[in-house]
């Protein structure tokens, strides 16, 4: 197990980099809330793909399956790092009135992307990509 931690570790970071940076230019076009919903779906379909090939190689289960039980991680998730991001973002403008807005945006939404993350590994490993029942070693 171990080493799957390190490997979600580094495909969550591949996938968070996109989501974190896809959302600076989107927010340049559309409001900050409906920018992170969509960067956090560019990261998600980019997650996936990193969690099924790399990580949880030994997935059971169709791909339609999987890919719903993602969806429904990630619906969790997509909460979480909107409530999050949108809250911090309030109270890092009432708190530091001066601090550039676009500052603030890139700090809340960084720490809301990193609230979800073992909440996310959790639900991956347990339910989207569980590696179900594993047979016993077989004797002599």
């Amino acid at each position: 197990m171990g080493h799957e931690v390190v490997r979600f570790l580094i495909a969550g970071g591949t996938a968070t980099a996109i989501n974190w940076l896809a959302r600076i230019p989107l927010s340049l076009v559309m409001p900050f809330e409906a920018a992170l919903l969509a960067a956090y779906g560019l990261g998600m379909v980019a997650s996936f793909w990193l969690y099924r090939a790399f990580v949880f190689r030994v997935a059971r289960g169709s791909l339609r399956g999987q890919v719903f039980l993602f969806l429904a991680v990630n619906a969790v998730g997509a909460g979480v790092v909107l409530a999050v991001s949108t809250a911090l973002l309030d109270g890092l403008t009432a708190l530091l009135p001066d601090l550039a807005r676009s500052i603030a945006e890139a700090l809340a939404h960084g720490v809301g992307i990193a609230s979800g993350a073992v909440a996310n590994y959790l639900g991956h490993r347990l339910l989207t990509f569980a590696s179900g029942a594993r047979p016993a070693p077989q004797g002599p």
